[in-house]
């Protein structure tokens, strides 16, 4: 008889110095299905659906709790994990205990509609859960995603077969262990590992998942959106940007270029909103774009854990390699790399994945690298001539994630701000989030919004109810 082969395993790799960390196993289809099974069997049987929304309210509360007992734990081990700074990674792991309470909130207090009746009737809506929701998170924030998905989908009254991505598979096990420890029924958070095409294919294939919400890469998406169109089943997709930062002349010059800076470097740009694309307005390009250069030059560059550092290490290596081709692209276009467009060398930087800031200009709107998501710490700046000129070459890609404008006008913030086509509008600030504000994108960017209270809505059914109030039997026709 042959020996049974040992299950392929996720190496959880530590972008910063290139040691392995741990090793998961990766779930096999039948652990898949018995996943599904036993959230199946939850959601119809631990009576969380039909709990009352303030004593759910209690267990997400719970979890907040959890997750702020091991804030500096949880912290250190997405920093491991996928490299970004630890202070960016505590205010993360922060991001998922305010996700936690707000929904708590959310829950406990949603209110539904009371509809006009037209007749002898009374009628009104309720929220339904779906049954078992697919969450599947990608590696760049994850416990943060994690959160922004499972918490909402919790408190609606679903269960959650949570999927990380394979390149930050550490931080969802955590998640539903503290979900437990917390008193969610077994069941209702599980956590299942693998590759997106493998296990993540299956997952949202699987006959029992009524619903998935998916954030990464715009072609993933797209192969999902097929699969529950042909499911019939709804899909909520937080996709890829290609974010427009906008300069003009009368911003405020020293907080635009801080912020164009922290919009694209901050989390070495592995962000879907980073504002990859900077439109300078032409009369003042020559003097905004050096001084951009010359604060990306002087950014610390370092461990994610080093004092004073600014731009960790790239999330993995083949990441870093991504990043590097795609500068290679830009330069075969004719881009000029004004700082950057290389791996630091050296010291720690020979053992990590990092790559230093690199701005880049002298290409055209429409050249790939205008158009394609490095997400890295990529910058292309390009001139614009009037309002018209930049709101053409602004909208001019697939993505429509967000957008910044740097204006002291009102009047041309709100024109701008209306035309161009993205899901966040920030004006004279950059890459503010807040758990209460509806988040996602135009076009290629996505379907459905996540946050705020649709982002519970988005994890229900809306049922209709009547209540007869005829004084008369009903007649067949009138």
């Amino acid at each position: 008889m042959a020996p049974l082969q040992a299950a392929p395993e996720l190496i959880s790799i530590n972008p910063a110095n290139g040691a392995e960390i741990a090793r998961v196993p990766v779930t096999s289809p039948q652990e898949l299905d018995a996943a599904v099974d036993r959230a199946w069997h939850a959601f119809h049987h631990s009576g969380w659906k039909s709990l009352l929304p303030h004593k759910r309210a209690l267990v997400l509360q719970a979890i907040a709790d959890g997750l702020q007992a091991e804030k500096e734990s949880l912290a250190r081990l997405q920093m491991q994990d996928n490299g970004k700074p630890l202070g960016e990674c505590r205010g993360m792991v922060e991001s998922a205990i305010g996700t936690f309470r707000y929904y708590a909130g959310v829950c406990e207090t949603l209110e539904t509609d009371v509809t006009p009746a037209r007749g002898d009737y009374v009628s009104f809506t309720v929220l339904e859960p779906f049954g078992v929701v697919a969450a599947i998170t990608p590696w760049n924030s994850p416990i943060m995603n994690d959160a922004t998905k499972v918490a909402p989908a919790l408190a609606a009254g679903n269960a959650v077969i949570l999927k990380p991505s394979e390149d930050s598979p550490l931080l969802g096990p955590e998640l539903a262990r503290i979900a437990r420890a917390a008193g969610l029924p077994d069941g209702l958070l599980q956590v299942v590992q693998g590759r997106g095409a493998d296990v993540g294919a299956a997952l949202v294939a699987h006959p029992d998942v009524r619903m998935v919400s998916f954030t990464g890469g715009t072609v993933s998406g797209r192969a999902i959106a097929r699969v529950a169109g042909d499911r019939l089943i709804p899909a909520a997709l937080e996709l890829g940007g290609k974010s427009p930062h906008v300069v003009f002349a009368d911003a405020d010059r020293a907080h635009a270029v801080a912020a164009v800076v922290a919009g694209i470097f901050g989390s070495a740009g592995q962000s879907c909103v980073a504002g990859s694309r900077l439109f300078i307005e032409q009369g003042v390009y020559d003097e905004v774009l050096a001084e951009v250069v010359a604060r990306a030059k002087g950014l610390r560059v370092a461990a994610p854990d080093a004092e004073g550092v600014e731009m960790g290490p790239l999330a993995s290596f083949h990441h870093r390699e991504r990043v590097a081709r795609f500068v290679e692209r830009a330069r075969a276009e004719g881009g000029r790399v004004l700082c950057g467009g290389a791996a630091p060398a050296g010291g720690e930087f020979d053992d990590g994945a990092y790559y230093l800031p690199t701005v880049i200009d002298g290409l055209k709107y429409d050249a790939n690298a205008c158009q394609e998501e490095a997400f890295g710490p990529v910058l292309v700046a390009l001139p614009f001539k009037d309002e018209a000129d930049l709101v053409a070459q602004a909208n001019g890609t697939a993505f429509g994630l967000a957008c910044g404008i740097w204006t002291e006008s009102f009047k041309r913030a709100w024109r701008i701000g209306r035309a161009l086509e993205a899901g966040s509008v920030w004006i004279n600030t950059y890459k503010q989030s807040v758990t209460s504000t509806p988040f996602g994108g135009f076009k290629n960017s996505g379907i459905g919004r996540e946050k705020g209270i649709d982002g519970l809505r988005l994890y229900a059914q809306v049922k209709s109810i009547y209540f007869g109030l005829h004084e008369q039997p009903l007649a067949v026709a009138k």
